[in-house]
Formats: structure tokens, C-alpha cells, sequence
């Protein structure tokens, strides 16, 4: 498995990471642990999961659980600012509830510090400079190691940095937002922005809920417990006309070239230079080791032109 800095950092991560948001939710300890372990003998370094995952700390609990001994071998996210209680009032990024946030999952996760530590969601009711003076200190304190965001708009990281350079604190270094071959939006206006500031790039939903798996079909109900059949709204927003058509133009190319979706999804992905390490999600070892197959089609510079005219990039 290739390591990669996450953008100008020293943080070394795999060129692909485990997904941890199934676990302690749609898959058991048991099961957990044989995802986790099959990880962890392909070389997978980062494990990304969030205080919310698994039905409010189901995720990091099952983590702490299985990892043990092997936890000093892994490079651990999570994050903060997600609603944990029906309330609402366990959630953003304030300095009392982020102190809060971070002891309980090192608790869940049976551990003394995170090595990546990532504000989930933007909080528009705390100015971004408390939020970071928190987790600066939480730097000096050792229970972080570095510190990411998620979610948050180009013009929001931009804030961000402008404001750890001002007040002389850590400052954010990656950023973990949807990004894949159906979800271009972060070349926008985001990436730019990453690259100006040296953060790395966390793709999360590589396959677009599974649209570019190749295990869905125009026209077709989806396959019995697959994420489109149990969850609808994500078949609605990922079915359209426009998808489909580049989802066909894409199998094509692919064919052509004797691979599948799947591996073009990943390794697209894993050929971006802004991206540390494409994360993906799993619920039985085998779909890790497909993961982590996929991501080692080495694309040309021809490859990516017509990856980009057959994704209607630059056609505008």
C-alpha cells in the first residue's frame, strides 16, 4: 500500500482508508473486527470514523474495541460539531463542547490521543477563531496530532487558515468533502483553495453511494440491501439522466481498457494530487480488498483528458 503526505503535513496516510461509518451500526463487533482486520494486513493506515457514526458512538466504540495493540499502527480520524444527543444540545464547535467532545471519544476509543481530529460540520453560532484557540490547545496537550475540517466551504477554509495565521495557532491541515467522477463541484472553487494553502484532500462517497460501483442499472430497481434499495433519497439524488449518461460513457472507456468502474472511480481518484487518500466504506472484508485493488490503475495524462471530456468537464 503507497503512503501519501496529507498536503504539506508530515502526516503519513494509505492512498486508500477505511470508511468507518458502518461500524456499530450496520455490522457487528464480529464483523467490525474482520473488516478491521483485513484492513490492517493490506496496509491500511487511516481509519476515519466521527462521534456520530453508529447511531451516536456506536462507531468509535467498536473501533476501540477491536483495534487494541494494533492502534499504535494506524493513522485515527474523527471528528466533532455532528448532534449527539435529540436535544441539540451536544453538538458544534465551541470551546466547552469541543473539550467536552474530544474526552468522550477518546473514551469510546480506548485511546490518549487522535491523530486527526476534524470539524465535522461548519458551526455558524461560533467564530472559527475559538474553535481553532480549542484545538490548538488540544494540540499542545497531545490528544491531537493534527487537525482537519469537513464539509466546509472554499471560503470557509480560506477564513480558517487566514485566521490560524493571524492568531498564531495550528492550522487545519486536510479537508474531507464528496468528491468523485459524478461530484466535480470541489474543482470549483475548493480545491484551488487547498492547493494555495498546502491541505490535503479527503474524498469521501468515491462511488457516489454506489452509482459508480457497476452494480447498479439504468431503469432497474437496485439490488435487494444495497445502499439505493434502503435508503431512496440517495437513489434520487445519484439517478439522474445526466449520471447515468456519464456513468455509461465512462463503462465504456473502461471496457476498452480492461478494467471495471469500480477501479476508475478509485484510481481517478488516487491520481488527483490534492488527494492524500480516498476513503471508502465496508462491511465484509472482501469489498476492502476490492477497494484497495481498485486504486492501483495507474491512468495516463491521455487517460485523464478523456476521462475529463467524457465527464463533460470543460465542455461548458
Amino acid at each position: 500500500m503507497m503512503l501519501r503526505n496529507l498536503g504539506q503535513s508530515g502526516l503519513r496516510v494509505s492512498v486508500v482508508g477505511l470508511g468507518c461509518n458502518n461500524f456499530g451500526g450496520r455490522i457487528d463487533l464480529d464483523a467490525t473486527r474482520k473488516v478491521v482486520d483485513k484492513a490492517l494486513d493490506l496496509g491500511i493506515t487511516l481509519f476515519d470514523t466521527a462521534d456520530i457514526y453508529g447511531d451516536r458512538g456506536g462507531s468509535e466504540s467498536a473501533l476501540g474495541q477491536v483495534l487494541g495493540n494494533r492502534r499504535k499502527d494506524i493513522v485515527l480520524a474523527t471528528k466533532f460539531a455532528g448532534e449527539m444527543d435529540d436535544a441539540g444540545s451536544l453538538k458544534g464547535a465551541s470551546r466547552r463542547y469541543v473539550m467536552a467532545a474530544v474526552e468522550a471519544s477518546l473514551r469510546r476509543l480506548k485511546t490518549d490521543w487522535i491523530d486527526l481530529y476534524q470539524l465535522h460540520f461548519p458551526d455558524p453560532k461560533t467564530p472559527i477563531g475559538e474553535t481553532l484557540r480549542a484545538l490548538d490547545d488540544l494540540v499542545h496537550q497531545g490528544k491531537v496530532r493534527y487537525m482537519g475540517c469537513s464539509n466546509l466551504s472554499a471560503w470557509q477554509v480560506v477564513d480558517a487558515q487566514w485566521t490560524a495565521r493571524d492568531l498564531g495557532l495550528e492550522s487545519f491541515v486536510s479537508c474531507q468533502d464528496e468528491y468523485s467522477l459524478v461530484a466535480r463541484g470541489p474543482e470549483r472553487e475548493l480545491i484551488p483553495a487547498l492547493e494555495k494553502f498546502g491541505l490535503g484532500l479527503l474524498p469521501y462517497f468515491p462511488l457516489a453511494s454506489g452509482l459508480l460501483s457497476g452494480k447498479y442499472e439504468r431503469n432497474r430497481q437496485p439490488p435487494e440491501g444495497t445502499r439505493f434499495a434502503q435508503t431512496p433519497r440517495l437513489a434520487d439524488r445519484y439517478s439522474t439522466e445526466e449520471n447515468w449518461a456519464i456513468v455509461d460513457r465512462l463503462k465504456e472507456f473502461c471496457a476498452g481498457r480492461g478494467h471495471s468502474l469500480l477501479e476508475l472511480a478509485f484510481s481517478w481518484l488516487a491520481s488527483r494530487p490534492v488527494v492524500g487518500s480516498v476513503i471508502a466504506g465496508a462491511t465484509k472484508p472482501e469489498q476492502v480488498e476490492q477497494n484497495v485493488r481498485a486504486a492501483e490503475w495507474a491512468l495516463t495524462p491521455d487517460d485523464l483528458a478523456e476521462i475529463d471530456r467524457l465527464s463533460g468537464v470543460g465542455s461548458e
